[in-house]
């Protein structure tokens, strides 16, 4: 018997923690990262730091994740993306995907 039948949902999931770099803040960023999220049923939260990078976590199917991650390198069409630094997360508890305040 194959282990992932019986394995808990959230374990098939992909779940990353990512910062973005680049003119990412007052170009609609977040709003964008949240639409995109929806539509592509993931997870998770984004938020601006005050350093004026974008923070976010984006848990789900691994290949929504990854087309999520690529969407992040072009970002809305005023923003300009220097880099997106990306390491695993723990897959986040609520199910949807919200805007949190800045840190």
């Amino acid at each position: 018997m194959n282990a992932e039948v019986n394995a808990p949902v959230d374990v098939l999931l992909k779940s990353v923690h990512v910062i973005i770099s680049g003119r990412v803040q007052g170009v609609w960023f977040r709003g964008w990262t949240k639409k995109q999220a929806h539509s592509l049923n993931i997870r998770g939260w984004v938020r601006n730091r005050r350093d004026g990078t974008v923070e976010a976590v984006f848990a789900g199917v691994p290949d929504d994740v990854d087309a999520m991650l690529a969407k992040c390198w072009k970002g809305p069409p005023v923003a300009s993306v220097k880099a997106v630094r990306v390491e695993p997360a723990e897959v986040p508890k609520k199910m949807d995907f919200v805007d949190l305040p800045t840190v």
